[in-house]
């Protein structure tokens, strides 16, 4: 790290412990620890007709279901308070005719507790960690940082209660959730097959094939394309298996695994929510659902051809590998590969089991039980989703748990292999166990960013962000109608790369985006593809998104190495998205906003061609 580097990581870290002292010197805790509202904070929007509720006690019908609530108490279990009402913005929004002024009194009655809830601070542990990440390029201690920052926020400056609630609150709460471990025990058991394919010489003998067949870099980018595509199931199934299957390949030909990461993260989220049969298609169907639309999945669909987003990056990818250019980083990473062979440049250099690869290893050896993997993993996908209890196939994927879907196809594939290399004899059975703990080391840096961002987003939850975000957008849905599916692009990439989260980003973005537009209104469906785009570009560009950490793990690159080759070409995209988005507003209203699609696709084109010969000319 240079010394310029290292004196603003100081700085920053100087003015947030400044920050924090200072909230306990000026006395901003109250006696009991709770913080008074802060001064500056973010006013709660309302209609200008709104009326203020008779009571603060009533009840709110979601989906059949009464919920009493009374807003003069915090929290409570069968009759609940303010902090549960806002915990349950989406469903309110959409069910609580008198949600208005209700969200109002909620707000300021959790204020009383939490003061600087929905405000912009909300914001400032994410965009703490960020920078500190990009500037320092060490990830653990930057998102440590902002986690410690959240719990100070919270707390007021009281020392006990933000220690308590980055402990216990953040940490052991994110690791305690099921959805999350089983995430963990995924990544684990995946980490465990790849060791077992490694150490049966699978990855190896593909290598060797795919040497043979594939003839160029430009060959093997294209594979990693086309194999990132067709794992379409969930992004996490497709970053993990992807880099498994692709990187002996483009080690081969010398491709960065710089370059190999961003593949794989833009084959992930971009291509998963384009696709009617995805773990996230179903999660959008399900906000969707739940926010009044007749029909989650028939928006979905209808949303595809102007998620910009996910398909002006296919078209970059494709771009980059055939126009042999690259800019930013990225250049430096590729043409130290190409040049040098070095496809790590800096950060970790993981050493390649391949090297010392067992000779008796075949292609099948890697094909069959990635096979088995994809086939097992859409068994548990239907699983969950009660599939064998008689629901039809797309309700049961439209139903699924990933989590549990893919622990369950993991498992089943790491019980096939151990039973077919026994069976093939290509690797003894205490070869075979002295793997599994290798598989699981390897996936220790993931897990340890993961749960990592995962505490920090329960920092900024329990700060209120997606409060404050989801308040700017109804804001601006009065005016500028033309421009607000832009408009909602831009928040949504600022509200998923700050929380790094983009399902979080659906569900409080698409029941505010379906409430501002009548479904006959047609900026509806451009809005709506605008929120699931912006969500994933804002994940796409966030080092604290799973996405983002998963495709370091499946390329085995350093994750700031991926974040920061990636950031140019997500950007250099998402800029030709926005202004795709204020070309559709405009067209919308004559019926012509599928127009914009064409237009957008040449400018993704010409953009790319200038840089190439911007590029081109300082080199």
């Amino acid at each position: 790290m240079t010394n310029k580097r290292k004196f603003a990581a100081v700085c920053i870290i100087i003015a947030l412990l400044g920050a924090m002292f200072s909230f306990t010197a000026f006395g901003i805790a109250t006696e009991d620890g709770a913080a008074p509202a802060a001064d500056g904070e973010a006013v709660v929007l309302m209609a200008a007709d709104a009326e203020a509720p008779a009571s603060s006690t009533f009840s709110v019908d979601v989906d059949g279901e009464i919920v009493e609530y009374d807003l003069n108490e915090f929290s409570g279990d069968e009759i609940k308070g303010a902090h549960d009402y806002v915990d349950a913005y989406a469903d309110n929004l959409t069910n609580d005719e008198g949600f208005k002024a209700h969200i109002e009194t909620a707000i300021a009655k959790v204020r009383e507790s939490i003061g600087k809830y929905a405000t912009i601070w909300a914001l400032v542990p994410p965009v703490i960690a960020i920078l500190l990440a990009l500037i320092t390029k060490e990830v653990y201690s930057s998102l440590i940082i902002g986690i410690i920052a959240g719990g100070f926020i919270f707390a007021g400056g009281n020392f006990e209660t933000a220690i308590n609630h980055v402990l216990f609150d953040g940490f052991v709460a994110s690791l305690s959730d099921s959805y999350n471990m089983g995430i963990i025990v995924f990544l684990v058991l995946l980490g465990m097959l790849v060791s077992l394919m490694n150490k049966a010489g699978g990855s190896a003998a593909f290598g060797r094939w795919a040497s043979k067949h594939i003839k160029s870099r430009v060959g093997a980018q294209l594979a990693t394309i086309l194999l990132g595509c067709l794992i379409f199931i969930d992004d996490y199934f497709n970053c993990l298996t992807v880099g498994s299957v692709m990187r002996p390949v483009c080690d081969e030909k010398k491709v960065s695994r710089a370059k190999l990461s961003y593949l794989i993260d833009a084959t992930a989220a971009p291509i998963c929510i384009i696709a009617p049969i995805s773990s996230w298609a179903a999660a959008v169907a399900g906000f969707a659902r739940g926010a009044g639309a007749e029909s989650g999945i028939s928006l979905f669909v209808q949303a595809i051809p102007y998620n910009f987003y996910a398909l002006f990056t296919i078209l970059a990818m494709v771009i980059f590998a055939v126009g042999k250019f690259d800019f930013g980083p990225m250049k430096l990473h590729e043409k130290n590969a190409l040049e040098n062979g070095d496809i790590f440049t800096t950060g970790d250099r993981v050493v390649n089991e391949d090297e010392k690869a067992n000779p008796k290893g075949k292609v099948i050896d890697l094909v069959l039980p990635v096979v088995v993997l994809i086939i097992a993993c859409v068994f548990g996908m239907i699983y969950s989703g009660e599939f064998f209890s008689g629901e039809s196939f797309i309700n049961a994927f439209s139903n699924s748990d990933a989590s549990v879907g893919l622990v369950i196809g993991s498992a089943i594939a790491i019980v096939f292999a151990v039973i077919y290399f026994l069976i093939r004899r290509v690797i003894g059975f205490k070869d075979i166990m002295a793997s599994l703990p290798d598989g699981f080391k390897a996936m220790v840096p993931a897990i340890l960013i993961l749960t990592c961002a995962w505490t920090l987003k329960a920092m900024t939850d329990s700060l209120g962000a997606k409060i404050y975000i989801s308040q700017l957008v109804e804001g601006s849905a009065g005016a500028f109608q033309a421009l607000l599916p832009a408009i909602i692009f831009i928040i949504a990439v600022g509200l998923s790369f700050a929380t790094g989260t983009s399902w979080g980003t659906f569900g409080i973005l698409i029941p505010i985006v379906l409430s501002v537009f009548e479904a006959t209104n047609p900026l509806m469906i451009v809005a709506i593809s605008a929120c699931m785009a912006g969500a994933v570009c804002g994940d796409h560009c966030s080092p604290i998104s799973d996405t983002t950490i998963m495709a370091s793990a499946g390329a085995q690159c350093n994750h700031i190495n991926h974040v920061s080759t990636q950031l140019p070409y997500a950007l250099t995209v998402a800029g030709i998205s926005f202004v795709t988005y204020v070309i559709a507003g405009a067209l919308a209203k004559s019926g012509l906003a599928i127009v914009a699609l064409p237009i957008g696709l040449v400018l993704t084109v010409a953009t790319l061609f200038v840089i190439k010969a911007v590029t081109k000319k300082k080199a």
